[in-house]
C-alpha cells in the first residue's frame, strides 16, 4: 500500500495570497497523464441539510474527512493525485446582509443559535468535569490569550473591537465565538510518493469518529468527547506517534479547533495532552495550541478552518519548526471529530 503526501498547499484570504502555485502543480500533473480526483469542501451557501454531492464534504471536520478520503484513494492506487479545495466568499456574499448570514448559519433552527447551542454544550461539559462557571470563563480567557500570542508571532494579530469582549451568552464573549466573515480560498494536493519531492509532508495518519447525533438534544453525549478520544487513539496507533508526549516535549505542533472554548478544551482532555481540566491553565501559559492563531484571529470561513490549519501546518513543517504536526477538526456541535497527524 502506497504512502500519501501533501505536495502543495496554498490559501487566499480577503484577496491576500494566491492559489496559483497549487494550480500550476495540478496542471503539471494533468499533463503527465496521471489520474486526478477533485474533492470539495462545501460553502455555507450549500445549506446544512441539503444532500451532499459525491466528492463533497460538509462541516468543520470536512477538511479532515476529505484528507482521509484523499489519502485512501492514493494509498489504494485509485488516484495518483487528489486536489482538496475549499472556497467561501462570506464577505462578498453576506458582508452587508448579516440577517441572511444569520439565517444561513441557523443550522439548529431559529430557536437555537450556534452560540446558544454551544453554551448548552459548555454547561454539560462544566457539569461532567465538576468545574465552576467562573473557572470555565477563566479558561476561555486563557484560550484567547493563547491564540493572541500565536497571532502576534505570526504577525497577523488585529485587535478585536472593544465591543467584542462583551458577553453574548452567560459563558461566551463575542470574541470567543468564531464564524469570521471573510472571503477564503484554500487548496491542497495529496499525492503518492512518486510525486513527492523535497519538502513534501507525509500524511502519517488521519482518523475520524462520529457521535450518535448532533444538536442541542445531544449535548450530554457530545460533551463527553468519547468519539474524539476514539479518533485520537486511532491516529496515534496508525502513525506510531505519541502526540501528547511529542507536543509537550516541543517536538510537535498543534492546531486545535477553536470555534468556541469548549471545543479545544474537550480536545485537550480527549487527546490525552492533559489528564484533567485542572491542567489546562498552566498548559496554555507554556504551549501554543494553534499554529494559526485560532479561528477568530486566523480568519477562515465556515467549513474551512481545518483546511486553513492544514495549509499553515505544511508551511511550518517545511520551515523546520517541528517534525510532527496535528490538526483537529470539529463538525457541527461536535458530532463529527477528526485528527490528522503530519510528519515532515
Amino acid at each position: 500500500m502506497r504512502t500519501s503526501y501533501l505536495i502543495a498547499a496554498a490559501r487566499e484570504v480577503d484577496g491576500v495570497g494566491s492559489l496559483a502555485p497549487v494550480q500550476a502543480q495540478w496542471d503539471a500533473i494533468g499533463r503527465q497523464g496521471l489520474r486526478r480526483t477533485k474533492l470539495t469542501i462545501d460553502p455555507l451557501a450549500a445549506g446544512w441539510d441539503s444532500p451532499i454531492a459525491t466528492g463533497h464534504f460538509r462541516s468543520g471536520c470536512a477538511p479532515i474527512d476529505a484528507l482521509a478520503h484523499a489519502g485512501r484513494l492514493v494509498r489504494e492506487g485509485t488516484a495518483d493525485a487528489v486536489l482538496i479545495q475549499g472556497e467561501d466568499d462570506l464577505r462578498a456574499q453576506y458582508g452587508r446582509d448579516r440577517t441572511s448570514l444569520a439565517r444561513e448559519m441557523a443550522i439548529y433552527g431559529p430557536e437555537c443559535t450556534i452560540p446558544e447551542a454551544y453554551t448548552r454544550l459548555a454547561h454539560a461539559f462544566i457539569k461532567q468535569h465538576r468545574i465552576s462557571d467562573a473557572l470555565f470563563k477563566e479558561l476561555a480567557a486563557a484560550l484567547f490569550d493563547n491564540y493572541t500570542r500565536t497571532a502576534h508571532h505570526n504577525n497577523t494579530y488585529r485587535p478585536p473591537k472593544p465591543s467584542a469582549f462583551a458577553m453574548v451568552t452567560d459563558l461566551f464573549r463575542k470574541v470567543d465565538c468564531a464564524n469570521p466573515v471573510v472571503d477564503f480560498r484554500g487548496a491542497l494536493i495529496v499525492a503518492s510518493e512518486t510525486l513527492a519531492e523535497q519538502g513534501a509532508i507525509q500524511i502519517a495518519a488521519v482518523a475520524t469518529a462520529q457521535a450518535s447525533g448532533d444538536g442541542p438534544s445531544h449535548v450530554e453525549e457530545l460533551a463527553l468527547y468519547d468519539h474524539l478520544r476514539t479518533a485520537c487513539s486511532a491516529a496515534y496507533a496508525r502513525s506510531g506517534i505519541d502526540l501528547p508526549c511529542e507536543f509537550l516535549a516541543g517536538r510537535a505542533l498543534l492546531d486545535a479547533y477553536t470555534c468556541f472554548p469548549v471545543a479545544p478544551l474537550g480536545f485537550l482532555v480527549a487527546s490525552g495532552i492533559v489528564n484533567d481540566v485542572a491542567e489546562i491553565l498552566p498548559l496554555l501559559r507554556d504551549h501554543e495550541i494553534t499554529v494559526t492563531g485560532g479561528m477568530n484571529l486566523a480568519r477562515a470561513a465556515w467549513n474551512n478552518p481545518a483546511l486553513n490549519a492544514l495549509i499553515v501546518m505544511c508551511d511550518r513543517l517545511r520551515a523546520g519548526d517541528a517534525s510532527v504536526g496535528a490538526v483537529h477538526g470539529n463538525g457541527g456541535l461536535g458530532y463529527r471529530q477528526g485528527l490528522a497527524i503530519l510528519r515532515a
